[in-house]
């Protein structure tokens, strides 16, 4: 196998000139470029890209925490940021927090210690100290860290809006919706506010059930709505995140109610979970897609010195299903 002396001796230039070549940096003469890159083709030499990464300081390997990839919202935007960062010549690290006391600060330790290029957050832990003093790039998800680390989501505002629409198109009267640790701070946090004030303004009823924080078990989930549905036996419509409404949708049978002639049910997310059941569920559906493109994107930019500039903020769209 060919090695950057034989391409130096070939072209009769320095091993330092066949690196600028190769690397694109500093003057190298059209002339000498083109010498080089034909001893490049004649002798197929494939560039160390361990050697090129040192060179660089980079590891071309993106760190992803996410507190629990079982989730369907997590593993759909783990295969998306996959797909994403793959597209962008980058290599992706997964951990899964949830459990893990010193998970996420071993996943910080290892960028401090220039293990990964980039690391993008979408945890819900309470001790954010740990972000505190980086100065290497940091992308959060869905997430509020600090001033300095840009923030990826979508208009949830908008999202909460169109979820709200579709409910009182229904004509419920007493709604009932669940929503997570609200001690976390996170963008998602709006689309709830945005859902109960559109159902306030038309006059519906609303009562409001808050979940412990990385709180993910269907059992967990179930048990809730069971307790929903014992504390508000004329509840007629039922809002919150994916697994929430499958775990509702089972606890309303059970409770000898029928959807959606009985209970309406708009879910938040929009995963493949919502189409899985035995009947589409309406959802609120987020473009994970585009989330993590964009994601993908601004950690690119980070990681090439770039100011990550003005992040979109993509829409939301209704997935029409027979929950509502």
């Amino acid at each position: 196998m060919a090695g950057i002396r034989d391409v130096a001796r070939l072209a009769g230039v320095a091993p330092s000139t066949v690196s600028l070549v190769l690397n694109n940096k500093g003057y190298v003469s059209l002339d000498t470029r083109r010498k080089v890159e034909k001893a490049v083709k004649d002798l197929s030499y494939m560039p160390s890209t361990i050697a090129r990464n040192l060179s660089l300081n980079r590891t071309n390997i993106i760190g992803v925490i996410v507190p629990e990839v079982l989730h369907p919202f997590y593993s759909e935007l783990v295969h998306e940021l996959e797909q994403a960062l793959y597209l962008r010549g980058y290599k992706m690290l997964l951990c899964s927090s949830s459990n893990k006391e010193k998970a996420e600060v071993l996943f910080v330790d290892m960028l401090k210690t220039h293990t990964m290029d980039g690391i993008i957050v979408g945890t819900h832990s309470m001790d954010l100290s740990i972000y505190e003093g980086i100065d290497r790039p940091i992308v959060a998800f869905d997430r509020i860290i600090n001033d300095r680390i840009p923030v990826v989501h979508a208009d949830h505002v908008q999202g909460g809006e169109l979820a709200a629409k579709a409910m009182l198109h229904q004509d419920c009267h007493h709604i009932v919706q669940v929503i997570g640790a609200q001690n976390v701070r996170c963008p998602a946090n709006e689309y709830h506010i945005a859902f109960e004030k559109k159902i306030r303004e038309a006059g519906c009823m609303i009562d409001t059930i808050e979940m412990e924080r990385n709180v993910f078990s269907p059992e967990a989930f179930y048990r809730v709505m069971s307790e929903v549905f014992e504390r508000y036996p004329d509840v007629d419509g039922i809002f919150g995140a994916d697994l929430i409404i499958c775990a509702a949708l089972a606890a309303a049978q059970e409770h000898g109610k029928r959807i959606p002639e009985d209970v309406k049910a708009v879910a938040y997310d929009g995963t493949y979970v919502t189409r899985l059941s035995p009947f589409a569920i309406t959802a609120a559906v987020q473009p994970l897609q585009e989330l993590a493109g964009i994601a993908a994107d601004t950690i690119s930019r980070m990681i090439m010195g770039e100011a990550p500039g003005s992040i979109p903020v993509p829409k939301l769209t209704l997935q029409k299903g027979a929950t509502c």
